[in-house]
């Protein structure tokens, strides 16, 4: 039988440091998963009486399949039951055989299954209600590192409403001080929970009050690195589940602040990703929002995200920058940068077609600002012109866009044609006649 998902593997993992004959060997045929026809490292016995490397059949599974791949014969049920007794066979064959080259399968972990998991959310719950804190670092340490011994684990924990109890746990916690051993609990369900997102409806709701969420700033604020990048994800993914509730977690005090800082001075760029994002969530919801990260100094701190080449790292920015655009001190902190200008035109291309979007997005509200009489008297227009944005703009409706941001280009052109001919163009590659702003 043919199985379009099939990898190709030259045989059994051997030691190449090893100078030593290099002697054809032949796995027995029982020894191979009847799927990917390479040795079992985990075999493990279908309903069907059929054995299989648990990677392989658990592949085959979640790709919707309810037969045996073998004998074609409808599963009972999904449940895979270790074959110990192949697993011993074949390691002892491994050690046999080892002088050529060939390593022992390790003793495979067993995974967990939705019962344990039942029983240790019970457990977490009920030490919770006690106050045992200790207990509950305990537990939820164990859920933390089974979750992240294989995806499957994690899928179970995920799927027996694990998240829901964890923020139960982190909220109850979350009002006590702010010492040892309090912090550690916290911290420690914080890390479980960034291993099992996304959040659900009951872990947003629990991280979503005003305890948990003030708790969160500390965190983001004086936690360890790894504690500050844990909290920057789940309060992105809380954002991303409340909806119309960004507006209410952005007023909770410092927070705007707290991530607003993990962008200036960032800890890890999967932290300042996280913190972008969330921000986004927050300043698009209330204008009020952005009016206050423009006071805090962001808007430079985007332009010189955007001088560097990372592509995610460009595009949450672009986002960001573009809705701060929106309000007329965030227009007039761009203008005045030096390298607005250089860099939008440079990214128009050389991002993805999102990041282009966004970059004439934010042309046009600058330009159309200037245009119209704004505090640039034409400034921004005459440097777009000097960095090529004219002749970029008619390449982009050449090669096609979406429709708002032809719309937006086509306007652009009118406003820059005006301002033709009176500038000279540079290229934008060229950045080393340009100061920064201080």
């Amino acid at each position: 039988m043919a199985f379009p998902w099939r990898r190709r593997k030259s045989g059994p993992k051997t030691k190449p440091e090893k100078s030593v004959s290099r002697t054809e060997i032949s796995i027995p045929m029982h020894f191979r998963c009847p799927i990917l026809l390479e040795l079992m490292k985990d075999p493990v016995t279908a309903s069907t009486g059929i054995t299989y490397d648990r990677q392989s059949i658990e592949t085959w599974l979640e790709l919707g399949n309810t037969t045996c791949p073998v004998t074609n014969l409808e599963m009972e049920n999904e449940e895979l039951i270790p074959n110990h007794s192949i697993r011993k066979v074949i390691q002892d064959w491994c050690v046999a055989n080892r002088s050529p080259g060939i390593e022992r399968i390790p003793t495979p972990k067993i995974p967990v299954t939705g019962s344990q998991v039942a029983d240790m959310m019970s457990e977490i719950s009920a030490a919770t209600r006690r106050g045992d804190g200790a207990r509950c670092e305990q537990l939820v340490a164990m859920v933390k590192n089974l979750a992240r011994e294989s995806e499957r684990n994690r899928r179970c924990f995920a799927s027996n409403g694990t998240n829901g109890v964890l923020a139960a746990t982190f909220d109850a916690f979350a009002g006590g001080s702010s010492e040892s051993p309090v912090a550690e609990i916290l911290e420690e369900a914080l890390e479980a929970l960034a291993t099992l997102l996304p959040l659900g409806e009951e872990a947003a709701s629990r991280i979503g009050s005003p305890e948990s969420l003030k708790c969160l700033v500390s965190i983001l604020k004086h936690g360890s690195l790894a504690a500050r990048l844990n909290a920057a994800l789940v309060v992105k993914e809380l954002l991303a589940s409340s909806g119309a509730g960004a507006d209410v977690i952005a007023g909770t005090k410092g927070l705007v602040e707290a991530l607003a800082k993990l962008v200036e001075e960032p800890i890890s760029p999967q932290a300042a990703k996280a913190s972008l994002v969330a921000i986004f969530y927050m300043i698009n919801s209330d204008e009020r929002t952005a009016s206050r990260v423009v006071d805090l100094g962001l808007v430079p701190v985007l332009i010189e995200v955007l001088v560097g080449p990372e592509k995610s790292m460009c595009e949450k920015a672009l986002a960001v920058l573009d809705v701060l655009l929106g309000c007329g001190s965030g227009r007039e902190k761009a203008a005045g940068h030096a390298l607005t200008m250089p860099v939008l035109a440079k990214k128009m291309f050389r991002v993805s077609d999102m990041a282009t979007e966004l970059v004439v997005s934010a042309l046009w509200k600058l330009c159309r600002d200037d245009g119209e009489g704004g505090e640039g008297s034409g400034r921004c227009l005459r440097e777009a012109l000097q960095v090529g944005a004219f002749q970029k703009l008619l390449l982009l409706l050449q090669v096609g866009c979406g429709e708002a941001t032809k719309e937006r280009a086509t306007n652009l052109l009118k406003l820059l044609n005006g301002c033709r001919g009176r500038e000279d163009c540079v290229d934008t590659m060229d950045f080393r006649g340009l100061k920064k702003s201080v």
